[in-house]
């Protein structure tokens, strides 16, 4: 197996602005720290102040998850915009422990913007309180929700877009799949960023990223362990909590990865992507040379961080129309 001190340096830019993450989170996330980091706040925003200067109108929903249990969804688009626009369907990050449905909220503010789109973001039950299949399965639910309500929302239920970056790409991606095996709402996207798809850690990435960067190894197996409990790793994990798994990928709608190179996920997803292309779906890949989990949220201001987020709105461009 590959040493674990073989591995591709970080973007010099990226390494020293990762001196200012250590002082935000640690390195691994252990089980006894997701309370703790549940309490602290991790890229707060300042929600009003940002939908007040974009001028974005927002509505919280409480709808039935996942058995029929009460979730949350929010609903942005922009003020004063009406008739059939896109959607953007968002599945937030957190490995699957922590975080919330503004986890990402900026960027999807800027899609609202630029694409006079509707965005609903979900709050799907966080594991290990709530393990597989709550977290996917609230997320599907969400998606039939706004599927379900596109007149109400002016959403066009042709143009549908998933989305999500980490465990919400993860889960992005699993939803993806039970909307085409329950043929649920027609998606026309999936837009996977840096996502978390593999519970069987035998990837030469996660031996890679361990002690080190962002989500290392440890917290990945944190964040899996309380997802999937005793489960993980063994045959009886379904294709919707971990995607890797699933083996026929055919009919799944036009996908856009991204990863770095320096980060637990780069094998997985490469994997993903290589497997979507021998299924015959259209995928774009890109691998960010010396980016750790996360970069470009962490530091939007680096040259690579803004060369990933170019390239991810290029195909949204070509998605949903600049």
């Amino acid at each position: 197996m590959t040493d674990v001190l073989s591995r591709p340096p970080f973007d010099p830019e990226l390494e020293a602005a990762l001196e200012l993450v250590r002082e935000q989170m640690p390195v691994t996330f252990t089980p006894e720290l997701i309370e703790v980091i549940r309490q602290t706040p991790l890229l707060a925003v300042d929600l009003e102040a940002l939908f007040a200067e974009r001028g974005i109108s927002r509505r919280d929903v409480t709808i039935p998850g996942f058995r029929g249990d009460d979730i949350v969804v929010s609903v942005l688009a922009k003020e004063g915009s009406a008739g059939a626009r896109p959607g953007i369907y968002h599945t937030h990050g957190g490995g699957m422990i922590i975080g919330d449905r503004w986890a990402g909220v900026a960027a999807l503010v800027d899609w609202v913007d630029r694409y006079d789109a509707v965005a609903v973001t979900v709050e799907y039950r966080l594991a290990p309180e709530f393990p597989d299949p709550y977290p996917v399965e609230d997320c599907y639910a969400g998606l039939v929700w706004m599927a379900d309500h596109a007149d109400e929302l002016g959403v066009d239920p042709s143009r549908i877009l998933i989305g999500g970056a980490s465990a919400g790409g993860g889960l992005a991606a699993g939803t993806a799949l039970l909307a085409r095996d329950r043929k649920g709402p027609a998606l026309m996207g999936q837009l996977l960023i840096c996502p978390m798809i593999d519970d069987r850690d035998d990837t030469p990435s996660t031996l890679q990223i361990d002690g080190v960067g962002v989500w290392d190894r440890g917290s990945n197996l944190t964040g899996w362990g309380a997802l999937l409990g005793e489960r993980r790793g063994t045959d009886d994990v379904s294709i919707y909590a971990a995607p890797a798994r699933a083996t026929d990928l055919s009919g799944l709608p036009a996908a856009y990865i991204d990863c770095g190179s320096a980060e637990v996920f780069r094998d997985e997803d490469v994997a993903y992507a290589t497997a979507l292309w021998a299924a015959g779906v259209q995928a774009e890949l890109h691998v960010w040379a010396g980016g750790f989990h996360g970069f470009d949220m962490m530091a939007p201001q680096t040259a690579v961080s803004q060369a990933s987020i170019a390239a991810r709105d290029s195909w949204l461009d070509r998605m949903l129309g600049a």
